[in-house]
Parts: C-alpha cells; sequence; structure tokens
C-alpha cells in the first residue's frame, strides 16, 4: 500500500508519460493483463487508457486492471490511468 507522499511523487514521475496501453470495447482480457504485467516489471509505472467505446466504467477498468496485475492504483484521472508496481528486477523508481 502507497502513501500519500508516495502516490504524490509517483503522479510527479507520470506526469510526462505516454499512455502505452489502450482499453477498447473488448475490455480487459488475460492477454491484456499479461501485457501490463510485462510492462511493469520492465518500467515500474505506466498509463493506461481508456477509450470512448469502452463498455465499461473507467472506475472498474482501472479497479479490475491493479487487482489482476498485482499493482498499485496511483491515480485515474477521466480515462487515464496510472499504475506502479516494484519491479522485482529493474527496479529504476526509489519511494520516498
Amino acid at each position: 500500500m502507497l502513501t500519500g507522499k508516495q502516490k504524490r511523487h509517483l503522479r510527479s514521475l507520470a506526469h510526462h508519460l505516454d499512455p502505452i496501453f489502450q482499453v477498447g470495447k473488448g475490455g480487459v482480457n488475460d492477454q491484456l493483463i499479461r501485457h501490463i504485467e510485462e510492462a511493469l516489471e520492465v518500467r515500474e509505472l505506466i498509463k493506461v487508457s481508456v477509450l470512448n467505446n469502452c463498455l465499461e466504467d473507467s472506475d472498474d477498468v482501472a479497479t479490475v486492471l491493479a487487482d489482476r496485475s498485482g499493482a498499485e492504483l496511483v491515480q485515474r484521472i477521466g480515462k487515464t490511468i496510472v499504475l506502479y508496481k516494484e519491479s522485482k528486477e529493474n527496479k529504476q523508481i526509489v519511494l520516498p
């Protein structure tokens, strides 16, 4: 569980990132989760955007992505989700 100070730090790092995944009308599936887990292992911090044609609510998508990938939900603004998971082999981000 992240503290408020840690979330603030991660939000500042994520500000300049572009979303690398998009959730569309197919919704959240196993393949998307697997790709997100792989990206989190390499990058630790990623953005995911929820497209307008997605049938699910972006709050629900954020919760499901965080739960199924084992990541922490840092932030959700509109249709953009920021996820963080500490890398086992490629640790880059030092939390305060």
